[in-house]
């Protein structure tokens, strides 16, 4: 099933190039002229054009606007997207009616603006919004037509998409069939005018993905589209129209220069770099977990019933078939007994069945859910100021997700109806929890109080010791020395690290991840270095510090980042690491352009290198560690391209006879994730072997696993290479980028040796010895790889699996918005 992505780009590089086609010396045309094949309408300001083009491989013809000062043609709208020229004898005219037309040589009319006003004296007009107006005359704005109100896939900047109630528009964007045909495709994007409006996404006639309703300030599901300083959405809901409108609100006194914008979805997005996507992950998917159950991606699994209720199917909802959904663990009665459980950062439920009065307070509102049997939940309309209006809800609560609590700018409350006796259960739950956590601080404070005492009467007595008898002061600094070179790191103060970087330096700022951000620096003999500073709002935390301090002060390989020392000072806490020049593995190999400079020969290079890391952490270590998080933006290049494993944070150390082990804290990333550790929390090995396999079919590939479309089936990457290889066809995985450098043989072997890697049973996949093995030796026979983990399509049935947790990105069914800022 096609995915729906919605996507903002901002690049600061805008370049012009000359066109191909005969532009004519004015933006507009009279009834007295006409636009051939080969001739274009410019902008007052040359911002946009409009003429024939053809798509993709297409030698079809079609009338079009794009923006025209950029190298890649990226169209804006198409007029005639359903039916195309065959040959370059269009012609675009206005007629006796006052119709802008499009015929061929033989007048046969090909698309027509069908204007029911009529003027004496029509212009065509293509403004510099991109806005292409029939109107009476130039001084007007009168249009009698405006390709505004007919999108095609792209909202730019003063356009709206809802409905205009008095005319019965609804200007709604439909996805391009395919890069060579701009029909419209299955996907189309549109506001659905319930009693809470919000906008929708379908596939087809079946809903797929929704904003959630519009608050005020943004759709509840999309925080993304909260104010901010470069562009600004206003919503409008009366009589007359039910529409969202996109505004640029950047400073003109900026030092930006020109700007352009686009909301689209297609995957024509050459030379705009990615600013913020939505969906973001699987939770976005409309009714993924069912009524009355949360997706929160924290959790695992990630569908959770909301408090005050249980799995409507059990057995169905531990095999992570959330379809079904939720119920209540007490019916309601509607005799005084019903009370409201208050829920925050919420994704506000699908509004089908809402109810809305712009007048009411919240208190108001609870009084009105009250009154009416059916009324399920409430919540505030507008969320600005203090909050204003009253939404009801009646039936099921669906698609709801769970936004960061401690976030301001995310979700809303809702309050939910439920039997009084779920309240007096979670008020009791309460009283508990204070009540544990009231002794636990008890306890804690009695044990420091004991452990002070003990180490004061310690101090106390070594004093004494000490003053009866000389100690030898080589051996006291022998003590603490030994003491040091247990950690085997060394100690940097922070007024250096300061130094190197510049004071932490945006300028310096690598990346930043779970842990925190990541500077670049330079210490006063000239190394460079990479410090990774724990966040004080850090998805990982002082744990997983210390654990990766414990772990990489012991490991030593050339395959391993190499730490130079750690930095614990007040409130810092920071990693120093080795500077690695080139970054990481998914700034190449899955990006267009800069995937090229990795050929074959350096991408088995940097598999073999990878794959020698994992034997040294499973079998050669003083220690056997289990990764738990190996992925590509985790593997670090140097200066000569040499693979680094990095990241120790979630790592586990193994005991000697130790194979396996189980968490409930499930860490790591989905799609390099194994099935017994992503369902189970079991990990292993053979969970990293996993790991490695996805790896290495993503270099082969040059695509992501998480994320991987093909217009043919609903695959993820390994099941699409799992396909290939049972249909013979292999080699149709390799990047098209590196098929001239690469050796066939040594691909068929890096793609064999990755399905067996990421067969679903974990027994039968290979230790990382075997691995190193099959790839070095031309001679080894390999066994038939069996079904990988995760292949089942994703969203086979209206029942979802665990295999929609794969379910993501589509750059050929993508929503865009897009913005360039030039010099």
């Amino acid at each position: 099933m096609a995915n729906f992505d919605f996507l903002v780009y901002c690049s600061m590089l805008l370049c012009f190039c000359s066109t191909f086609t005969e532009s004519i010396a004015v933006n507009n045309i009279t009834r007295s002229q006409f636009l051939r094949d080969g001739q274009t309408l410019v902008s007052r300001l040359g911002s946009f054009e409009l003429g024939f083009f053809s798509p993709g491989k297409s030698k079809n013809r079609y009338v079009g606007i794009w923006y025209m000062n950029i190298s890649v043609q990226t169209l804006v709208w198409v007029a005639n997207r359903k039916n195309p020229l065959i040959d370059s004898s269009g012609v675009l005219r206005i007629d006796v009616s006052g119709n802008l037309i499009l015929v061929n040589q033989t007048n046969n009319i090909f698309w027509s603006s069908n204007s029911s006003r009529t003027a004496e004296n029509p212009v065509v007009q293509l403004l510099d919004s991109g806005n292409l107006v029939l109107q009476s005359n130039l001084e007007e704005e009168n249009f009698l037509w405006q390709s505004f109100d007919y999108p095609s896939d792209t909202l730019l900047p003063g356009m709206k998409l809802g409905w205009n109630l008095k005319t019965g528009l609804d200007h709604r964007l439909s996805s391009w069939k395919s890069p060579d045909d701009p029909s419209p495709g299955d996907l189309s994007y549109g506001i659905e005018l319930y009693g809470y409006p919000e906008a929708v996404m379908w596939k087809g006639t079946e809903e797929h993905f929704r904003s959630g309703p519009w608050n005020g300030l943004r759709y509840s599901g999309a925080p993304e589209l909260s104010p901010n300083t470069v562009f600004s959405f206003t919503f409008t809901d009366n009589v007359e129209e039910g529409s969202i409108q996109s505004r640029l609100v950047l400073n003109q006194s900026s030092s930006n220069g020109g700007v352009l914008q686009r909301f689209t979805w297609n995957g024509r997005s050459s030379g705009w770099q990615l600013f913020l996507q939505v969906p973001r992950d699987y939770c976005d998917t409309y009714g993924l977990c069912g009524a009355y159950s949360n997706c929160d991606t924290n959790q695992s699994p990630v569908c959770q019933c909301l408090e005050g209720f249980k799995p409507k199917s059990p057995a169905n909802w531990d095999s992570l078939d959330w379809f079904d959904g939720c119920v209540r663990k007490t019916p309601l009665d509607c005799r005084n007994r019903d009370g409201f459980m208050k829920f925050s950062s919420l994704k506000l439920p699908a509004t089908r069945q809402t109810w809305v009065n712009r007048s009411m307070d919240l208190k108001e509102c609870k009084v009105e859910c009250l009154k009416n049997c059916s009324c399920t939940a409430y919540a505030i309309a507008d969320v600005r100021g203090s909050g204003s209006g009253c939404v009801l809800w009646f039936g099921d609560l669906i698609d709801i997700r769970q936004f960061p609590i401690n976030s301001a700018t995310t979700g809303q409350d809702l309050f939910i109806r439920v039997d009084s006796s779920e309240l007096a259960a979670q008020s009791d739950s309460k009283r508990k929890g204070k009540l544990i956590a009231t002794i636990a601080a008890t306890l804690v404070m009695g044990i420091l109080l004991l452990s002070c005492s003990v180490w004061y009467l310690w101090k106390w007595k070594n004093k004494i010791r000490l003053e009866g008898s000389e100690v030898d002061n080589g051996e006291q600094d022998t003590v603490d020395k030994s003491h040091m070179d247990d950690l085997e790191l060394h100690a940097f103060d922070l007024a250096t690290i300061a130094m190197a970087t510049d004071n932490f330096s945006v300028s310096n700022k690598l990346g930043e991840g779970g842990f925190g951000p990541v500077y670049k620096g330079e210490l006063s003999n000239g190394q460079e270095i990479a410090v990774k500073r724990l966040s004080k709002n850090s998805l990982q935390g002082i744990d997983e510090f210390k654990n990766e301090v414990i772990l990489i002060s012991k490991l030593q390989h050339r395959n391993l980042v190499k730490v130079l020392g750690c930095c614990i000072e007040g409130a810092e806490t920071m990693l120093i690491y080795e500077y690695m020049e080139n970054k990481s593995l998914d700034h190449y190999i899955f990006d267009e352009k800069r995937s090229t400079l990795l050929d074959w020969e350096k991408r088995l290079n940097i598999v073999f290198g990878i794959a020698r890391g994992l034997l040294y952490l499973h079998q050669d270590s003083r220690l056997r560690i289990i990764h738990r998080d190996l992925k590509a933006s985790n593997i670090l290049l140097d200066c000569n391209m040499e693979p680094k494993i990095s990241d120790f944070g979630m790592a586990r150390i193994f005991g000697g006879d130790q194979i396996e082990a189980e968490t409930n804290k499930v860490v790591g990333t989905y799609g390099y994730m194994s099935p017994e550790y992503a369902i189970e929390g079991l990990f292993s090995v053979k969970s990293d072997v996993f790991s490695f396999g996805v790896l290495v079919l993503e270099m082969v590939s040059g695509k992501r696993n998480r994320g991987f479309y093909h217009p043919e089936h609903q695959l993820n990457l390994l099941g699409h290479a799992w396909k290939l290889w049972n249909d013979g066809k292999s080699l149709e995985l390799i990047d098209p980028l590196m098929r001239d450098s690469c050796v066939a043989s040594e691909v068929l072997r890096c793609i064999h040796v990755g399905l067996l890697c990421v067969q679903q049973q974990m027994e039968i996949r290979p230790t990382m010895s075997s691995v190193v093995f099959m790839l070095g030796s031309e001679s080894a026979v390999l066994p038939d790889p069996r079904q990988p983990g995760f292949f089942t399509e994703r969203f086979p049935t209206k029942a979802s699996s665990f295999s929609s947790m794969q379910h993501s990105c589509s750059s050929s069914n993508s929503v865009t918005v897009t913005l360039l800022t030039g010099r």
